[in-house]
């Protein structure tokens, strides 16, 4: 509805060929990552084919290409295989992975019906550059079974499983795919830094996937390389989508499994679904909706599942390309699905010699793109808890498994997050001379103390999980200063002025907390001060006396007037007197 209205004959050239590139690129790895998920290789066929049509209708994002991703496939390989075998089952381990994008889709789109879109920001970017990084290469370990030509291998995805089954085999490599298998990576390779050095090429880079499993077919089948330990994909059946809704598999034994798997993939395909949209939205100046985003996901998944696809989303390699080809609208994602359904009716025969190192040559081309080492080194250099944000989840991931990955990395960014709201900081603010303004003593060296008067400002709500730390530490900084004041020989300070002006909310722990810090200063001789407290937390103090408690006479607007009102009252020697008592304080109370 957004853009059909003004579509052009010149936007369908530019999204007609941002299709066709899209497509040469989608074929190729919609085989390669069903492969990866363990499934049929034409179901990543298939998912090339309905999926994008429901998104093209719903999505909010010009540039994201529709599709199967390597992240997701190998959860679901990995997340199933640990109580269904593909091998000794294919049909049940089928239905299983089609239940799950079932409850993948309906998690994403009531996360979006909901507004809930904000759980997945707890996948801060150090924690998807690590997880992402980690995932690229378990996936490029697990291509090692083909790239080597070995038959059987680890169902595990940890780096000691797999190197213990490579090379626990060393008298099964068969070194016709290890040289073909190397010589089309390095091909991949040569590609894509030549498209990157010569942006103008992408489309070469772009091509080669398909290139490669042209010439690796054609290679296959005039020198029959399959009677010589070249493993082949074999037959691929020829046709468009079939019905699998009564496919889906909502019996006991199997139903928690299919529900946790598609929970996990769901909300990781989100993350990079939406974390694609927005970069490509942002270079374009355009906005999405990600509530829209996360509903359309979900009803593709949803009608996807219902039609022999596995879970799709947004892929960054094939997005970039679809960018780069020049794509106005989501047209292109028609475009790519009316070539792969031609695929599906006429050409799936051509595959039935295409080997399967060539398959994971290109799985590892694209994974080596996703291990991001600038961006490791860059967190780093900024922000040393992020980067073990980020090698927490990368290390869970190589030596534990996604799921520990994924667990570690959400567990650690949850811990800071808590962290910072249970240590919140607590500065002393100096006055800037000649002026009514308040700053940070340690950050503006020309701030200097206001004799007898303490001034403190809180950085955060004030909740019962830092009640308690922002009593005692109000306590070391009076005691600090009561310290200076007897080794500079100055008055002792009488008045505590909180800012409370980033103090965005208060609950019943915060307001006894203020409650019992008042009664400590006053055995003290001691007068707490509030300034610049908003609305709301004007109402939690009246409606818990802590006000009252304090004395409407000492309630600020601004730092500068709480100060100057303490500064006159301990000059005018007469406490009783307190000026402005009027309307200004009336007025904010």
């Amino acid at each position: 509805m957004e853009w059909a209205p003004s579509y052009t004959l010149g936007t369908l050239k530019s999204d007609l060929i941002a299709g066709i590139t899209i497509a040469s690129l989608a074929i190729p790895q919609g085989i390669s990552y069903a492969k990866l998920a363990n499934l049929p290789p034409v179901l990543g066929l298939y998912s090339s084919f309905v999926p994008p049509l429901v998104y093209a209708m719903m999505g909010s994002s010009r540039d994201l290409a529709v599709g199967t991703v390597a992240v997701a496939s190998l959860l679901i390989g990995s997340m199933l295989s640990e109580e269904v075998s593909a091998a000794e089952d294919p049909a049940l381990y089928l239905h299983v992975a089609l239940t799950a994008t079932f409850f993948a889709g309906v998690f994403q789109a009531l996360l979006g019906v909901l507004r809930l879109g904000f759980i997945v920001d707890f996948l801060s970017h150090a924690t998807i550059v690590g997880f992402m990084g980690g995932a690229a290469t378990v996936v490029c370990l697990q291509q090692l079974k083909g790239m080597f030509g070995l038959d059987h291998f680890t169902t595990a995805t940890d780096l000691v499983s797999v190197m213990r089954s490579v090379f626990s085999q060393t008298h099964l490599w068969r070194w016709e795919s290890v040289v073909m298998g190397c010589g089309f990576l390095f091909f991949l390779l040569i590609t894509r830094f030549f498209s990157k050095r010569r942006t103008r090429f992408f489309w070469v880079s772009a091509a080669a996937p398909l290139a490669s499993v042209i010439i690796g077919s054609l290679l296959v089948y005039v020198t029959h390389a399959e009677n010589h330990g070249i493993q082949v994909i074999g037959y691929l059946k020829k046709g468009l989508n079939p019905p699998s809704a009564t496919s889906l598999n909502f019996s006991s034994p199997y139903m928690m499994l299919a529900l946790k798997t598609g929970i996990i993939t769901g909300v990781i395909a989100l993350a990079e679904g939406i974390a694609v949209g927005r970069s490509f939205a942002m270079f374009k100046n355009y906005h999405i909706d990600g509530n829209k985003e996360m509903i359309a996901f979900g009803t593709m998944n949803i009608v996807g599942s219902l039609t022999s696809c596995y879970l799709t989303t947004g892929p960054f390699s094939r997005s970039a390309v679809n960018y780069n080809a020049g794509c106005k609208t989501a047209m292109s994602n028609v475009i790519m699905s009316v070539a792969v359904m031609i695929t599906l009716l006429f050409l799936t025969p051509l595959f039935h010699y295409t080997p399967l190192v060539v398959l994971s040559a290109i799985i590892m081309s694209a994974m080596l793109g996703l291990i991001d080492y600038p961006a490791a080194v860059h967190l780093w250099q900024v922000d040393k808890v992020d980067f073990c944000v980020c090698l927490g989840a990368y290390l869970g991931v190589v030596f534990g498994s996604v799921e520990i990955g994924l667990v570690v990395a959400v567990g650690i960014s949850i811990l800071r997050v808590l962290l910072f709201v249970a240590r919140p900081r607590t500065t002393v603010l100096g006055n800037i001379p000649n002026t009514m303004i308040y700053r940070r003593m340690d950050q503006y060296t020309a701030a200097q103390r206001v004799p007898g008067v303490l001034v403190l400002r809180v950085d955060s709500p004030i909740y019962f999980t830092n009640a308690s730390y922002l009593r005692e530490r109000i306590a070391r900084w009076i005691d600090d200063e009561e310290d200076q004041c007897k080794e500079k020989g100055e008055m002792q300070f009488q008045y505590v002025v909180l800012d409370m002006g980033a103090v965005g909310s208060i609950d019943t722990s915060g307001t006894s907390m203020l409650d019992e810090l008042r009664k400590t200063l006053d055995r003290r001789g001691l007068q707490i001060v509030l300034a610049n407290p908003g609305s709301e937390i004007m109402k939690k103090l009246d409606s818990s006396k802590v006000l009252e408690a304090i004395g409407h006479e000492w309630i600020f607007p601004t730092v500068g007037e709480a100060v100057a009102e303490c500064d006159f009252v301990m000059h005018s020697q007469k406490p009783g007197m307190v000026m402005g008592s009027g309307a200004p304080h009336e007025n904010l109370v």
